[in-house]
């Protein structure tokens, strides 16, 4: 129950969607006896859709997700194992042309490949099957494990979690999998926006992980000051930045994670 409402009402409650639908309603409302309030809806719409994709408003919802873990500190030594979460790959995609297909977050990818090699004997688990309410057969991990081996990673090494749906499924899975011993470091690799709800979701689960952010969409202070000039750009970060927001406070009002906003420690 909670998967759907999360893919059904999480998605009605994205900025783009929900101004879009101000819009709708609008023009619909123009036709009827309200057409003042509705041509006011359709404006309001408008102006809306530029504040989303021009303004600095997505930088201000992800620049706090972002900078609230630390780059992790190789000086600690080498970790035990690495997870890394699905996201990057469209299954469904690359079930339909035959190919593994990257559409966001690569990083993610790149930085397990790169910590691969320089950890030779750290375990490797890769947890993601699908996230989309309606699929086909068609899992993430499935076209993750050959696009890891092609940068060099043997499959002895690979553990595919292919089952997880959400987040929370990552962290439930991945230590059934990792069956992690006491002593043992995880390294935990996902975009550096998620990494909060991530780290509470692998609490909540009782498998303390290391946090190794990658995939900033945010450069520093000065970008809270930055406009852009490309509104698919603008909303796609504000889209995130809310998305991780309405996440955690829906996982926290559940009891899915502890506290509001997981941070270090």
């Amino acid at each position: 129950m909670f998967f759907a409402l999360s893919k059904t009402v999480g998605i009605m409650l994205l900025p783009s969607n929900l101004f879009i639908a101000i819009g709708l309603l609008g023009v619909v409302l123009s036709a009827t006896r309200l057409a003042s309030f509705g041509r006011r809806l359709m404006i309001a719409s408008i102006v809306l859709l530029a504040i989303g994709g021009l303004s600095p408003l997505g930088n201000w919802l992800l620049y706090p997700l972002e900078s609230r873990f630390p780059p992790w500190d190789a000086a600690q030594g080498a970790p035990d194992g690495i997870i890394v979460l699905g996201g990057p790959i469209d299954a469904d995609l690359s079930a339909a042309h035959d190919a593994t297909v990257v559409r966001t977050a690569a990083d993610r990818i790149f930085a397990t490949a790169a910590l691969a090699h320089r950890y030779p004997n750290a375990r490797i688990i890769f947890s993601g099957g699908s996230g989309n309410l309606i699929s086909h057969d068609a899992k993430e991990a499935d076209y993750a494990g050959a696009l890891l081996e092609n940068l060099g990673i043997p499959k002895s090494r690979l553990i595919m979690e292919r089952r997880s749906r959400n987040t929370q499924e990552n962290a439930e899975f991945s230590k059934e999998l990792a069956m992690p011993k006491s002593g043992e470091r995880w390294l935990l690799v996902t975009s550096a926006y998620h990494m909060p709800r991530s780290v509470g979701l692998f609490r909540k689960a009782g498998f303390p992980v290391e946090p190794y952010p990658v995939d900033w969409r945010v450069g520093g202070r000065s970008d809270l000051f930055a406009f852009s000039n490309i509104e698919d750009d603008g909303l796609g970060r504000t889209d995130a930045g809310a998305r991780e927001w309405i996440g955690l406070v829906a996982y926290w009002a559940t009891g899915k994670i502890n506290d509001l906003f997981p941070g270090p420690g």
